[in-house]
């Protein structure tokens, strides 16, 4: 009867320990997960930045230039406004859902790979 007692007692110690190595392992394996979305999504953040940066400056010079042809800095500025108001019109209607499915497609690949 003993024999029997310390082999249950042994098997539920058994159980608990597995119970305990297996949520540790899914914190872990999730703590990968979110590291490594985080890591991306920050890569790509630095990376818009540097380009918003450098788009902030050709819009200016192109501002500036058009201003230079047409006669009055003003008119280039609201030149270059009225490219942007129409370029933003033309993605919100055509690649609104194409973007969200690329970002829907980055963030399920990262969190499933």
């Amino acid at each position: 009867m003993e024999d029997v007692e310390k082999q249950v007692e042994k098997l539920f110690d058994a159980a608990v320990d597995y119970g305990k190595t297996s949520l540790e392992l899914t914190k872990l394996k999730a703590i990968d997960k979110i590291s490594d979305i985080a890591a991306s999504l920050i890569s790509k953040i630095f990376s818009a930045i540097i380009v918003l940066c450098f788009l902030l400056f050709a819009t200016l010079g192109l501002a500036f230039w058009l201003g230079d042809v047409l006669g009055k800095v003003y008119l280039g500025f609201c030149a270059v406004a009225a490219i942007y108001g129409i370029l933003a019109i033309l993605i919100h209607l055509v690649m609104s859902k194409w973007v969200k499915k690329l970002v829907c497609n980055f963030i399920i690949k990262n969190a499933l790979n």
